[in-house]
């Protein structure tokens, strides 16, 4: 071979690795650019139809998965039968009614000339605007006509949240549960007082109203929070929201720490930052028990703290979302894990049909559940030590992911009490993400606060299905005449019967 050969070889050898390199890069920028596509435009469910896996899966398999448990394959072959809910009447009974009577022309003009032998009823619905309305307190004064020398006696004022404050606690009830139940934001409502109904209340006066109701129902949150947390297990998760702060120029990230029990309340914790110190207001250091998360390493320094053991569980949601964004690049393996995925479900899905008890449950997940998880660790770590993927391939990142998080994933196996995923206190934390979308921001740090302590209290209303509006009217009215002692009587858990739900996402 002549010198010019071997430089041309060399020359060709260089331009086909150059090539599989691009190649390399172009497939990793397709499977981003598919899966912005897909968070952008996709439907928001992460689920994937079955017959779509089955196309996926066709062909080959990439993993030879050990033998299925018979009563999972039954499962998986079980046809899934739809559950239609419970019809609700489009008018419901408790609405106030108004009768209108309407007569013919003829019997109007000479009624004594007609029987009614019958009638036809139908029914509308009908709207009036909101109505506002000055209160007036009279207080009279009297003097004693047998003892005209005694000073004369004037009834004291009712308690009320605030000396000359021309808001009652059902105007402080609306404004609240506009902004954080129906997202209007304070200028909104602003526009809406002036142009409608002729009230001019400057936003800064609605914003003071917000401090006043936060600032009352401090103690029904401090409440709800402890008893969140009293039970040895809780579920966290985090979410920006952006506030403002003088002289930083822009909008500085803070974040609202959620934290839910399932089947009980879920509180907010307001931080100026997403550090893992924040975790040790959230979590107070006398707690004892199981934390539900995600993969934020500021989780693990929280059970690493000295003092009460904490046991941290992970979310199975978080995985499939992993391997649900690795199905463009390696739609066979990726989807025959997330298939392993869904039997998780559809047997959770069954316990909770059967309202089955963390006992149950245990028993149910220890026999059927656990073979599966195994199946998957042992594929994923089979493909990792084959090095089948590149490393910064999402198929590789997902298993690193799934193989990194195995004690956490396995917790739930071993406690009835534990859900498989955070999905509860993720729904939680929706109606903020809406909210924000409204207003923006949060005029400044100490505000947090106030939001943390009136979401807490409406989304706990939202979970019982009570009015947010008649829980807050009701207890804004009470509190000034209640002692510390008495505010157990007024937590949404005892509070009255639950009321039809007003209008909140």
């Amino acid at each position: 071979m002549t010198a010019r050969e071997a430089e041309l070889t060399q020359q060709l050898e260089q331009a086909l690795q150059a090539q599989a390199a691009l190649q390399r890069e172009n497939q990793l920028l397709r499977e981003k650019v598919s899966l912005l596509l897909r968070r952008v435009f996709g439907a928001s469910s992460e689920k994937i139809d079955l017959a779509q896996l089955q196309l996926l899966l066709s062909g080959a398999e990439l993993v030879e998965p050990t033998a299925e448990p018979k009563a999972a394959i039954a499962q998986a072959k079980a046809p899934v039968q739809a559950v239609r809910k419970a019809k609700l009447p489009r008018l419901p009974d408790n609405l106030p009614l108004v009768e209108e009577i309407i007569d013919p022309e003829p019997v109007k003009a000479a009624p004594e000339n007609f029987r009614q032998i019958g009638e036809e009823v139908s029914e509308q619905l009908d709207y009036e605007p909101a109505r506002y309305f000055r209160r007036r307190l009279v207080r009279r004064t009297y003097v004693s006509k047998t003892e005209p020398e005694k000073a004369p006696v004037t009834a004291p004022l009712p308690p009320t949240l605030q000396e000359r404050c021309i808001a009652t606690p059902a105007l402080l009830a609306q404004v609240v549960v506009s902004k954080y139940c129906d997202h209007l934001p304070l200028y909104r409502q602003e526009q809406i007082l002036a142009r409608r109904h002729g009230i001019n209340l400057p936003r800064q006066t609605l914003a003071r109203w917000v401090e006043l109701a936060s600032q009352w129902l401090t103690p029904v949150y401090q409440q709800i929070k402890t008893g969140v947390l009293a039970g040895g297990y809780v579920q966290l998760d985090e979410t920006p929201i952006n506030y403002l702060e003088p002289g930083a120029g822009r909008a500085l990230k803070g974040y609202l720490w959620t934290g839910s029990r399932p089947g009980g309340d879920v509180f907010f914790d307001w931080h100026a930052s997403r550090a893992a110190e924040c975790l040790d207001t959230v979590v107070p250091v006398n707690f004892a028990g199981t934390v539900q998360c995600d993969g934020y390493d500021g989780y693990n320094r929280l059970a690493q703290r000295s003092g009460k053991e904490i046991k941290l569980a992970y979310c199975w949601a978080h995985v499939r979302r992993k391997f649900n964004d690795a199905i463009e690049g390696a739609p066979r393996t990726a989807g025959w894990i997330i298939k392993q995925i869904q039997l998780l479900y559809r047997i959770e899905s069954r316990l909770r049909e059967q309202k089955a008890g963390p006992a149950l449950r245990q028993a149910v997940r220890a026999s059927q559940s656990k073979p599966l998880v195994e199946r998957i660790q042992k594929a994923c770590t089979l493909l990792v030590s084959k090095k089948r993927f590149l490393p910064q391939d999402a198929m590789s990142r997902a298993m690193a992911y799934a193989i990194a998080q195995k004690p956490g994933l396995d917790v739930y196996l071993e406690d009835g009490r534990i859900e498989i995923d955070n999905n509860l206190v993720e729904n939680a934390i929706r109606p903020t993400a809406l909210g924000k979308k409204n207003w923006l921001f949060i005029g400044e740090a100490q505000a947090g606060d106030r939001s943390a302590i009136i979401y807490t209290v409406i989304e706990s209303c939202r979970r019982r299905s009570i009015d947010p509006y008649a829980y807050l009217k009701d207890v804004l009215t009470r509190l000034p005449r209640m002692t510390m002692q008495q505010v157990p009587e007024i937590l949404p858990a005892v509070w009255g019967n639950p009321q039809p739900l007003r209008k909140a996402s």
